[in-house]
């Protein structure tokens, strides 16, 4: 497809190329039938000469954006030897043209040089025949030859770097164009990441006691048993519905208050509310729970290290509730010069009893948060412990970098 799009613009010539050639030629044609001619003091050759060098440049025309070292070379020697003849303003005419062109449509060096190489040689006509002739029309024929050479290289060499800007600031505007979009995908994908990892820390603690209540009053036939889990299941219901309420309505009141937002988001100060609520879901499979908090005294942390410890626990106590054997959760939150530390040990073991099913999205999802936070995290058995490890700076200095 490309070779049978491209051979028709280098084997056909222009049609404004065409007309350049025909209408020069006519005219060149026209004069010298007219006896116009560029001087009469040259009579080296008879007066017809004058058409060999204009019927010879006349069709470089047709090539002048495929071929433009050609044309220019051949221009020049018909340029040269239509000095031996009578003259042809066409001839000169024609040439001035081809110039142009071989700036326009040359090589990037051709389009550097030939301004320079022309004005050079404009200098040094002009220097040459003042030696020689001594007479003030020295200076015109330097003027004719800088008109004729420098003046259309210099035109050319003008179109073509505003034609280069042109092409840079379009290149320039399309990759902005294409890194907005990337920043954008990115940025989307980044928002739906955080949105999945808030609704699976919100709601799965909830739901995975909803599941081990349910199972429990499915397995056990016992009226105590059975209300006692409808009676956390409601709890739990009611806990999730109004926890997902709250995200929607953050979700679409997108321009609200910093202190709406600040109000809605969880801090370490609630985690003792947190384990009341996994004592009651964990009773019936045995399980304990209990808090150190040895944080000392003084100013609240960065709202991102708050939200991201708190979702760590919450996720933790929710894989205890899921996985872990009957004994004691014990959570540790401390601070660490300019790091906060948060521990989570729950029995890790065969489990008896009714379990709710997991994905391992949870891991998943507190590795993000810490990564986000430049933290560490790890988590995986030791012995019969089950251990979550995490590390958040607790500057906000170090939270903004």
């Amino acid at each position: 497809m490309l070779l049978k799009t491209a051979l028709p613009r280098t084997g056909r010539p222009h049609r404004d190329d065409v007309l350049l050639c025909v209408v020069s030629v006519l005219a060149g044609v026209l004069l010298w039938s007219l006896g116009v001619y560029s001087s009469n003091n040259r009579q080296f050759l008879p007066e017809w000469a004058v058409l060999v060098p204009l019927l010879v440049i006349g069709p470089m025309e047709l090539v002048r954006r495929t071929l433009p070292n050609l044309t220019l070379a051949v221009g020049t020697l018909c340029v040269v030897a239509d000095q031996f003849t009578v003259g042809s303003i066409a001839t000169v005419l024609i040439f001035t043209d081809l110039m142009y062109a071989a700036v326009v449509y040359g090589t990037p060096a051709m389009a550097r040089r030939l301004p320079v190489h022309t004005g050079l040689i404009s200098v040094a006509v002009t220097i040459g025949f003042l030696v020689w002739l001594r007479t003030p029309q020295a200076l015109l024929i330097g003027v004719v030859t800088g008109l004729v050479s420098f003046a259309p290289a210099l035109t050319g060499s003008t179109l073509r770097n505003h034609r280069e800007a042109a092409v840079a600031a379009r290149l320039r505007a399309e990759q902005t164009a294409l890194l907005a979009e990337m920043d954008r995908t990115q940025a989307v994908a980044a928002e739906r990441a955080r949105m999945a990892r808030e609704l699976h820390d919100m709601v799965a603690n909830h739901l995975s006691a909803i599941a081990i209540h349910s199972t429990a009053a499915l397995s056990i036939d016992s009226p105590a048993t059975s209300h006692e889990a409808l009676g956390v299941i409601r709890e739990n219901s009611v806990q999730g519905l109004a926890e997902m309420r709250r995200l929607i309505g953050l979700l679409r009141d997108a321009g609200g208050g910093a202190g709406e937002e600040a109000s809605a988001v969880p801090t370490l100060d609630g985690l003792e509310s947190l384990l009341g609520q996994a004592r009651t879901n964990g009773a019936a499979s045995g399980l304990e729970f209990t808090l150190c908090d040895d944080r000392p005294p003084g100013p609240a942390l960065p709202t991102p290290v708050e939200l991201a410890a708190y979702r760590i626990v919450q996720e933790s106590l929710t894989n205890a509730l899921k996985h872990a054997a009957p004994g004691t959760v014990t959570v540790r939150v401390a601070r660490l010069g300019a790091l906060l530390s948060v521990e989570v040990d729950s029995p890790y073991g065969d489990r008896p009893g009714p379990r709710a099913p997991g994905s391992g999205a949870g891991l998943m999802g507190m590795g993000e948060r810490t990564e986000l936070l430049g933290g560490t995290f790890a988590a995986g058995p030791r012995g019969h412990v089950w251990q979550v490890r995490a590390t958040l700076p607790a500057e906000e200095k170090a939270v903004r970098e």
